[in-house]
């Protein structure tokens, strides 16, 4: 299925031996951009001498503690310069950088670490007794370094770099080496880490942030989505780095009026969102009048469908136009993607340039122009393989394609609309959420028999979790019971994954061997 119209694809040509590090950092010093900021972050502003300085001594200081090539380091960090230092650093010695969600708890925390064999792990100090928690359990973690207060134990990273050297010369990796990984979410609740090489920056970057938003090194960046999102990584790391160009920093709660203050302040001319903020910015009260937002070029969007009505309410109100697009994981950035003065409200807009796709059904052949399927996507951004996930690599991973998981048709101008998922995964507010996951932990409470949870959409069209429950006999229904789960839930695993809405049934659709029927849940929510 071809787009109405053609955008050339680069010739990307990348040397056999190649170092992503020094491919995003030293290569702008090289460039003559070392006195240019790269990171604007809360008072500070960053230059690529800086960075590159930064760079270089944690990755030096990581050497110093036996990080070697192909050793994992777990980076659980709030948006700041530690991050981008760790995340190179670690990259252009050879190691494995693993950015972690920040939202998650002390066992999932444990099971990404002992999957993953993580030697060290980098963390904000806010988050350090979560690891602290575990670290009895954790099989091959030798150094916990804090970015913050170090404790006995830890290791402060401040003193830890401030005494290695701002020299340091890459390893000697290929550009088929693994480089860095992202754990993605399953359907079974354990994340998947998917493995991400030397180049696949390169070609995220030359593809979409060149190829649709016609990046340069005059733009400034700023991103809602955090760094730790394969979406967030690109926006406010490697894409205004592979041009020379500068990012905004955040660690903050991206509320809607931080997010507002800092286009204001900050001045970017890419702003990054997911639709959950977008429509949460839309309920902030003459926004459009005490907001400057004319530095903003071009809004994106991606992590969930943009539904239509939000895009043009924001239109309406901003009188910008929003980019929405999918990505994931897997292939690391967005591969589907509207285009300035080409959107059609609802859609995912049309391929990327350098990514190939075709709709199929269940046996695999191609679905006519209109028709559902399932959404295979060719590119070489694409992840290697799922780490000792092999049946899940094979049956995710066809050859060149990569099965998305995802239900679309193709219209005959080329646009891709999003039908909803293969699998029963709900994605809320840009964030993977397994329904198993969430089931599970409300059956924990002594009050529920069984439950049943789906994605459902609240006013302004966005996916939320919703539970289906069962109680016990001789417990009564009520709103305070209701209230009662979801601070059950808040308190046990990840607070975005609580069901905004909890129904009480007396009995769940099931099949002749027990297995709930999601399908006939998402009927009866429907009808309702």
């Amino acid at each position: 299925m071809k787009p109405e119209f053609e955008t050339e694809i680069p010739n990307i040509e990348i040397p056999d031996q190649f170092n992503a590090a020094t491919a995003f950092v030293d290569a702008n010093v090289a460039k003559g951009r070392g006195n240019k900021v790269a990171i604007y972050y809360q008072d500070q502003q960053l230059t690529y001498n800086d960075v590159l300085r930064l760079v270089n001594k944690t990755g030096n200081a990581l050497k110093s503690l036996g990080i070697d090539v192909e050793n994992r380091v777990l980076l659980l960090l709030f948006d700041c310069p530690e991050f981008v230092a760790s995340f190179f650093g670690a990259m252009k010695i050879g190691a494995v950088p693993i950015p972690t969600n920040t939202l998650l708890t002390a066992q999932d925390y444990e099971y990404l670490l002992n999957d993953s064999r993580a030697k060290a792990i980098i963390v904000s100090e806010p988050l350090v007794e979560k690891i602290e928690s575990a670290r009895d359990r954790l099989k091959y973690l030798e150094h916990i370094i804090v970015v913050g207060k170090a404790k006995p134990g830890q290791i402060s990273f401040a003193e830890l770099i401030e005494k290695a050297s701002s020299e340091l010369q890459a390893a000697d990796t290929s550009k088929d080496d693994a480089a860095f990984w992202l754990y993605s979410s399953g359907t079974t609740g354990f994340p998947k880490g998917a493995v991400h090489l030397h180049h696949d920056m390169i070609y995220a970057s030359e593809y979409y942030a060149k190829g649709v938003l016609n990046i340069t090194e005059e733009d400034i960046t700023f991103s809602v989505a955090k760094l730790f999102f394969a979406y967030g990584l690109g926006n406010g790391l490697y894409f205004p780095f592979s041009v020379g160009g500068s990012t905004v920093l955040n660690p903050a709660r991206p509320e809607p009026l931080m997010i507002f203050e800092t286009i204001h302040n900050c001045r970017p001319s890419l702003f990054f969102c997911v639709p959950t903020a977008y429509a949460s910015m839309l309920q902030v009260e003459n926004a459009e009048n005490k907001y400057d937002l004319s530095s903003v070029r071009v809004c994106v969007s991606a992590g969930e469908a943009l539904p239509a009505a939000v895009y043009n309410r924001w239109q309406d109100k901003f009188g910008l136009e929003i980019l929405d697009g999918i990505g994931s994981t897997e292939i690391l950035h967005i591969f589907l993607s509207n285009r300035q003065g080409k959107v059609k409200p609802g859609s995912s807009g049309q391929l990327v340039p350098g990514y190939e796709a075709k709709i199929v059904d269940d046996d695999g052949q191609e679905v006519p122009t209109g028709e559902v399927g399932n959404l295979l996507i060719k590119g070489d951004s694409t992840a290697a393989y799922y780490w000792n996930k092999h049946d899940r690599t094979k049956s995710t991973i066809i050859g060149e394609w990569i099965a998305t998981g995802d239900k679309y048709h193709c219209d005959e101008d080329g646009y891709y609309w999003y039908a909803g998922r293969s699998d029963d995964m709900i994605k809320a507010g840009g964030i993977w959420v397994s329904p198993v996951e969430v089931e599970n932990t409300l059956i924990e409470h002594q009050a529920v028999l069984e439950c049943g949870v789906i994605g459902a959409t609240d006013k302004d069209e966005l996916v939320k979790p919703k539970a289906f429950v069962v109680l016990r006999a001789g417990v009564q229904a009520s709103p305070e019971l209701a209230h009662e789960l979801q601070d059950f839930v808040k308190s046990r695993i990840a607070h975005y994954k609580y069901p905004r809405w909890i129904e009480f049934v007396p009995e769940l659709p099931k099949t002749a061997t027990g297995k709930i029927q999601r399908f006939k849940l998402r009927n009866l929510h429907a009808q309702q």
